[in-house]
């Protein structure tokens, strides 16, 4: 009976994972350990919705994703643009605690997107929904912590990590590919 009461802690780190690499490990790492998670979500997207295409093909992201967390437990890999046929943060958040009623949700962004955070579709639902946790990304912490959704929920909801920085990125990775 008590461990029915038990709230889960679940993180969603969505992405496009184009390429998936250790950085995303670490962060998921890192996450698991600081937010006690039970389950971490990598939520693969077709294409990131600010974005023309992508490097990789989504079945080679997928197996390249599967590569990566297949030793860890916590992680489960997701796709679910075709379940919920919306390639939206918020309707694949309501999927998510329609599925797991009981949880309490995390959901995982880089610094960089806090910026921009405002522009995604129910902003401020997907912040009643989840709590937000951002992750230091070069470049963008001063700026993210002056964004729009930074002052909206006024440290309500929201938690800064504080880790190394990531120095590694898909974008960094995509150029090593094209040379």
């Amino acid at each position: 009976l008590k461990s029915e009461m038990k709230k889960k802690f679940i993180g969603i780190f969505g992405g496009s994972f184009d390429p998936p690499h250790k950085g995303h490990l670490m962060i998921s790492s890192v996450s698991i350990k600081k937010l006690k998670l039970n389950k971490l979500f990598w939520v693969i997207t077709k294409k990131n919705p600010f974005k023309n295409k992508t490097f990789f093909d989504l079945s080679e992201r997928i197996k390249r994703c599967d590569k990566i967390v297949k030793n860890n437990k916590k992680i489960e890999l997701k796709y679910l643009e075709n379940i919920v046929r919306s390639t939206k943060t918020v309707n694949i958040l309501k999927y998510l605690i329609k599925k797991n009623k009981k949880a309490k949700f995390f959901l995982i962004i880089g610094a960089d997107n806090l910026i921009g955070f405002h522009k995604w579709k129910n902003w401020r639902q997907i912040a009643k929904l989840s709590e937000l946790v951002v992750f230091p990304r070069s470049g963008f912490d001063k700026k993210g912590k002056k964004s729009v959704i930074v002052k909206y929920l006024n440290k309500k909801n929201i938690k800064f990590i504080k880790t190394k920085k990531v120095n590694i990125s898909s974008s960094k990775i995509r150029k090593y590919y094209k040379n």
